[in-house]
């Protein structure tokens, strides 16, 4: 039996390609499908079936597009009635019980509410062996170290769906034997959980042993237990529901690889009101960008920041530099629904700047500066954008803190009449909260870089 882990890193994503006998299924794909049809193709097999454990949150799901690229069969949970997130696609409603035979391979749906009312995880078994279920692949519902957070629906449903996320701990799962391998859709870095481990997989018997979540707690304390754990909650995760409930809207590719000098740039730009997505670090974005452009480095964050603060609701165009992978920058963009990329700028910033176009700049300072001017009492305020945990583990006193991905829903908390000096944990983030700042019509703004690293290094004083 062939098994094979795909990972998107930022998304923190796992889907998997399981083969047998010439057959595959594909569960929980990404948006940019040719990587499973690539790998089916040079192994000869053909992808017959696309599975999903559930409704999916923080990214737009490939089902659609891979049945359409491959002619499979789309099986999805069938536990969704009454729910406000519904599917409106699929070729089979799978319900509790149900199995998949392709070849050698057994797969058998086990409802696992409690992340979702819906979701499935998918027990397999290689039935020319032992007869014994080999691996779970268990979706957002069993993480390792931890398992998926319930308040995805509201605070009117998440106690609700604790309550379920208990009973399938211990009635679904408590019957299998400890050397089950776990396979989870998630690992560390993604918000669908708190505390996940670096490593993409585990087995039950470890779980049982090392996850506080399968500790020996009773309904209520588990129940007060995870819901005190929820990491903070994106504003888009809204929105990926209700696009993976209705059915993603078909791509076939990858938008955008269009190139467009610096007068057809500015005609697009200004024709069809595009947003302009600047992919370099934030230091080349502090010395010259176009105005109104979101910076937002290219690389494993791209996905999840633009999805923080980027509007959906119009045309992207791209910036990048000489070491950008725009392909990749593409990709990062449809997983996370942009789907309306329009192209990028050819020559980067350098044509811009060449062709006598209107440029800005953000001021950057080091730890060191900012320091300074922290000692000598300058009228200035720090504005620190990371996570709550990050501020909890130590801030600069002075600063005020609101998460980079609330910043465009906060912004009259900020004094209007103060430099803001914009710090994080290395400068990344920093220079997408000033770039937010700036769109929205604040001046007086700086980026700090090197953040909180380089200020801790440096042996600055912080408070917890």
């Amino acid at each position: 039996m062939i098994l094979e882990r795909f990972e998107v890193p930022g998304l923190a994503h796992y889907s998997y390609l399981l083969g047998s006998q010439g057959q595959a299924v594909v569960i929980d794909p990404k948006r940019d499908v040719d990587t499973y049809v690539d790998y089916a193709r040079a192994r000869d097999l053909v992808i017959s079936h696309v599975l999903e454990t559930h409704i999916h949150a923080d990214y737009v799901s490939g089902t659609r597009e891979l049945v359409a690229a491959t002619g499979a069969e789309l099986w999805v949970s069938g536990h969704d009635e009454g729910q406000e997130y519904r599917y409106h696609y699929g070729d089979r409603r799978l319900r509790d019980g149900d199995e998949l035979v392709i070849g050698d391979l057994r797969l058998v749906a086990l409802h696992t509410p409690g992340h979702t009312p819906e979701h499935l995880s998918f027990l397999a078994f290689e039935q020319s062996r032992c007869g014994q279920p080999m691996a779970l692949f268990s979706g957002d519902f069993l993480f390792v170290g931890s398992l998926g957070r319930p308040d995805l629906l509201g605070e009117e449903s998440k106690r609700k769906l604790a309550a379920s996320l208990y009973q399938s701990v211990h009635t679904k799962i408590a019957h299998l034997p400890d050397g089950v391998e776990i396979h989870p859709a998630h690992g560390a870095g993604s918000l669908c959980g708190a505390g996940m481990s670096q490593r993409p997989q585990s087995t039950l018997g470890y779980e049982r042993f090392c996850n506080v979540f399968l500790a020996g707690y009773d309904e209520p304390q588990f129940i007060d237990c995870i819901l005190s754990t929820v990491p903070e909650f994106p504003d888009y995760y809204r929105r990926m529901k209700r696009i993976n409930a209705q059915g993603p809207a078909l791509l076939k590719g990858v938008p955008g690889d269009v190139p467009l000098a610096p007068d057809a740039f500015q005609k697009v730009r200004d024709r069809q009101d595009a947003i302009i997505i600047d992919l370099r670090r934030p230091e080349a974005f502090g010395g010259a960008h176009i105005p109104g452009a979101f910076n937002i480095g290219a690389g494993p964050n791209l996905s999840m920041w633009a999805a923080w603060v980027v509007p959906y609701d119009r045309p992207i165009l791209l910036v990048g530099d000489a070491g950008t992978d725009l392909e990749q920058a593409r990709r990062s963009l449809i997983r996370v629904g942009f789907d309306q990329i329009e192209g990028y700028l050819k020559g980067g910033m350098p044509a811009w700047i060449e062709a006598g176009l209107e440029q800005t700049h953000i001021p950057q300072i080091s730890v060191q500066e900012l320091a300074q001017k922290l000692r000598f009492r300058e009228q200035i305020v720090v504005l620190d954008v990371r996570s709550p945990k990050e501020w909890r583990e130590g801030h600069i006193e002075q600063a005020i803190h609101i998460p980079g991905g609330e910043l465009p829903k906060r912004l009259d908390e900020l004094p209007r009449d103060k430099e803001l000096y914009v710090i994080c944990g290395s400068g990344y983030r920093s220079s997408v909260a000033t770039s937010v700042l700036a769109r929205a019509g604040r001046r007086a703004l700086v980026n700090v870089l090197g953040g909180m690293a380089a200020w801790n290094k440096q042996g600055l004083p912080t408070i917890a």
